[in-house]
């Protein structure tokens, strides 16, 4: 007998696919639908998943490819969806996200919207439609999400006469984060663009009648004034290749400032620094109140979580933020691990740390819960932070998992979460140091009542 030949497989991702990103990127902009072009399995597939965590209708199109489509291609499916979602919907934009199965048959999206756009655009009320390419086979959701942001601003955003608006790019994160991200600009003055914008439109109000495209999203007129703001700030520290940032850089000379996700007091301390001086204002009282105010609650929380053990996994910029914050609070970050492979976490976590007098964690890319579980099982662990995803792993464990990120789908309020800022660290800490002081009661003999 042969031997068999070695093989790495994925036995639960610590991801999710890109054209989830996609969707949940387009649902962040006005009167948008988002579409897949591909089989109906992945967008249903999507829908329950995002459904799950914001707790909200969502409606992903799908030209619904079949087996005979893999062979002839999917063009007369992709104009036929395209005609139904604009009679039903009547949206402002389409946007067209591909699959592994579109991408793997070959077919060509462009030239297809081009034909589409000849054959069935009026000129009246048409919508616009952007496609961006997302086979799930190379890469993750936040690949897919950032592709179909970049793929908004490269074929809508405008040059022209500089104004005096700014561009926020805050990355992947909950509703509750974009309402205090919208308010914080609000609170210095500035008239900005944040792109995506979903906290509307995936957290929305109780109402009598469903609309088909619920109200909320980046207004399509700012996204068109993109490539005249006079500055861009882009969240995130592990970018790797182009993107929403860059493209406005390179096409309309937009300059462009990266920080990294504001999770805990030095991240935020500098996204604050670069806001206050785009608006030219000192940082307004009411942040450097909860400033202090999270210090104080550090200083009075310290004794009960200083010297734990933690395993952080996500978003890879995400986890570049959570381990910061944790460093901060005196809780030891060991393993940091993500199922993105941009190859830029590990420096980025050591810059973060750099002189918090933490000792740099096990940083793993491209890996899935197995591989976690299999390293962390030998690291003598207190805490576990990051989605829903990692319940299994804790159950096993006995150890406490701190639900962040996306997806949570074993709670509700995942979208309500808030990780950003003074008042998100300050949500974190208490959520994190009262996790660790139940478990410590659950776990005594006699329990106690004071602590």
């Amino acid at each position: 007998m042969s031997k068999m030949p070695n093989y790495v497989s994925t036995t639960n991702a610590c991801k999710l696919c890109k054209p989830l990103g996609a969707s949940l990127a387009f649902r962040g902009i006005e009167g948008a639908v988002p579409f897949l072009h591909g089989s109906q399995g992945c967008a249903t597939y999507m829908r329950r998943y995002i459904i799950s965590h914001f707790n909200e209708p969502i409606d992903i199109a799908s030209s619904s490819l079949g087996e005979k489509h893999a062979v002839y291609g999917g063009s007369a499916n992709l104009k036929m969806g395209l005609k139904n979602v604009t009679a039903k919907y009547k949206p402002q934009l389409i946007g067209v996200a591909t699959t592994c199965l579109t991408e793997t048959i070959g077919d060509d999206v462009k030239m297809i919207l081009a034909e589409y756009k000849d054959e069935f655009h009026t000129g009246i009320d048409d919508p616009l439609i952007i496609s961006v390419s997302t086979p799930s086979y190379s890469g993750t959701h936040m690949e897919g999400f950032n592709a179909a942001l970049k793929g908004v601003v490269e074929q809508l955003a405008n040059g022209g006469e500089q104004n005096e608006t700014i561009n926020i790019l805050p990355g992947f994160i909950s509703a509750a984060d974009l309402r205090y991200l919208k308010e914080l600009l609000q609170d210095f003055g500035i008239a900005a663009t944040v792109l995506p914008d979903y906290s509307e439109t995936l957290d929305g109000e109780a109402l009598n009648e469903y609309p088909l495209i619920p109200k909320g999203g980046t207004p399509l007129s700012s996204i068109r004034n993109m490539g005249r703001a006079k500055l861009t700030i882009e969240c995130g520290r592990t970018f790797s290749g182009e993107t929403a940032g860059s493209q406005l850089l390179k096409l309309f000379t937009v300059p462009l400032t990266r920080v990294g996700l504001p999770i805990g007091i030095r991240e935020t301390d500098r996204f604050m620094d670069v806001v206050s001086e785009a608006a030219g204002i000192e940082i307004p009282e009411k942040y450097r109140s909860a400033r202090g105010r999270l210090v104080d609650a550090m200083v009075d929380g310290h004794k009960y979580i200083f010297g734990k053990r933690a395993v952080v996994y996500g978003e890879e910029d995400l986890v570049v933020g959570l381990t910061a914050f944790l460093a901060e609070i005196g809780i030891k970050p060991v393993l940091c691990a993500s199922g993105g492979k941009s190859g830029n976490m590990k420096e980025s976590i050591a810059n973060v740390l750099e002189g918090l007098g933490c000792e740099m964690p096990e940083v793993h890319e491209n890996v899935d819960f197995y591989d976690i579980e299999e390293r962390a099982s030998d690291l003598d662990l207190d805490l576990l932070v990051g989605h829903s995803k990692g319940y299994s792993f804790a159950r096993r464990q006995n150890i406490p998992l701190i639900r962040v990120g996306f997806p949570i789908h074993d709670r509700i309020g995942g979208q309500r979460l808030l990780h950003i800022g003074y008042h998100g660290a300050q949500q974190l800490f208490d959520t994190i140091t009262n996790t660790i002081i139940a478990k410590k009661q659950d776990d005594s003999d006699v329990g106690y009542s004071y602590m």
